[in-house]
């Protein structure tokens, strides 16, 4: 790693004749803050580039890295639009879905929280869910049934194979006034993937569902 000549020099300054004594112990400080000193950057250059990159996964994992929506509230035969996207170069995954916000209730509890609506299949082929299921499975996620984070879950106080009920603030119209609408799901399964707003605020739902 070092040639004969950088070994040579190294050892000319740092290995002191009798009379530079004193001379040797100050170079021999000065190698060990300067090797103190880039040790300490190199580990933190690390742990801010570890952290970086974990979480941009978990973001993108969730989110993606483009989001398409209609120029009106609904988006109309979009699995023709998916289509046209998944052969577009550097394209690897296109997953629809619906979002909204909801107010996530129990027996014990309630919250609000964003729902996203996914197919069953897409869910389960999300890595960032799928491999950070705490409880339950995602082989019991249907029409019926919702994944929640576990935060949210043990906010509400509801377990594997509870109810929650979702109410939308989209309501139907009547005679006398808006009615919020909402229904009663169990619980399929909880997640955990180690980042509050997500854990906190989240609940997946069937894509006919939602």
């Amino acid at each position: 790693m070092f040639s004969a000549f950088e070994w040579m020099m190294a050892m000319r300054y740092l290995r002191a004749r009798r009379q530079e004594g004193f001379i040797s112990v100050i170079a021999w400080f000065s190698l060990l803050g300067i090797a103190l000193g880039v040790a300490t950057l190199i580990i933190v250059m690390s742990v801010m580039n570890g952290f970086r990159e974990e979480l941009l996964n978990r973001i993108l994992g969730i989110n993606g890295h483009l989001s398409i929506y209609g120029q009106s509230e609904k988006l109309t035969d979009f699995d023709a639009f998916a289509d046209k996207i998944r052969v577009l170069d550097g394209v690897t995954v296109v997953t629809p879905i619906i979002e909204g916000q909801v107010m996530a209730s129990s027996k014990n509890g309630a919250s609000g929280a964003i729902i996203r609506g996914f197919r069953p299949d897409d869910l389960r082929s999300r890595a960032i869910i799928a491999d950070n299921i705490q409880g339950g499975t995602l082989d019991n996620f249907d029409k019926d049934s919702v994944v929640l984070g576990a935060r949210l879950a043990r906010k509400l106080a509801v377990g594997i194979g509870q109810d929650v009920t979702l109410i939308s603030p989209k309501g139907n119209i009547t005679a006398f006034g808006t009615i919020p609408r909402m229904r009663k799901y169990k619980v399929a399964a909880t997640f955990d993937m180690g980042m509050y707003e997500y854990d906190s605020g989240f609940v997946f739902i069937d894509l006919s569902a939602a």
